[in-house]
């Protein structure tokens, strides 16, 4: 797919079909986002699959919002975004490189999220990036590693649904010149 088709065509997906996603595609997915840019390329993102029924199920019924828990509902693959603390915006020494103190480690996440979407897009999957979750209790559930926080969930399949695009905002108010 063409980049700017791709960038155009992608929705956020919040129903999806009951046929899984491969290994093989969710491989793809992934080591097409590990190409997102990073920090001083420190690739702070990690990622965890969850396929498991009961565990998607245990996740609907504890640690989500109802809203989002019709989304993980309807997948068959929830991906746990997580991040390795203390890396991006940081010095060796684990100062802050810039005011934004450890703020810089969202953004990569935040790229490394939309990098996979595209990607899962291109693939012919749908997928949608959630936000609202109980993270510290999610966190000791799924096992997040030590030196690990959960970013995002993001829930990937094929989409049972096709969303009309909503109306965006203008080059000439999104755009100014000095």
């Amino acid at each position: 797919m063409e980049l700017q088709s791709c960038i155009l065509s992608r929705r956020s997906v919040r129903q999806f079909t009951g046929e899984p996603v491969s290994r093989e595609v969710l491989e793809k997915v992934i080591a097409l986002a590990a190409w997102a840019p990073s920090w001083k390329n420190t690739q702070i993102s990690r990622y965890i699959a969850v396929e498991d029924p009961e565990a998607l199920r245990t996740i609907c019924e504890r640690y989500v919002p109802p809203y989002n828990a019709r989304i993980i509902g309807s997948c068959k693959t929830l991906i746990a975004q997580t991040f390795v603390k203390g890396r991006s915006g940081f010095e060796k020494d684990g100062s802050f490189t810039t005011d934004r103190a450890d703020g810089w480690q969202y953004y990569d996440c935040g790229i490394a999220a939309q990098t996979l979407c595209l990607a899962a897009q291109d693939l012919g999957l749908g997928s949608v990036i959630m936000g609202i979750f109980d993270r510290k209790g999610l966190e000791e559930y799924l096992q997040v590693p030590e030196g690990q926080e959960l970013m995002a969930l993001i829930a990937l399949g094929h989409p049972a649904e096709k969303p009309e695009a909503r109306p965006r905002k203008g080059v000439e108010e999104l755009l100014s010149y000095r």
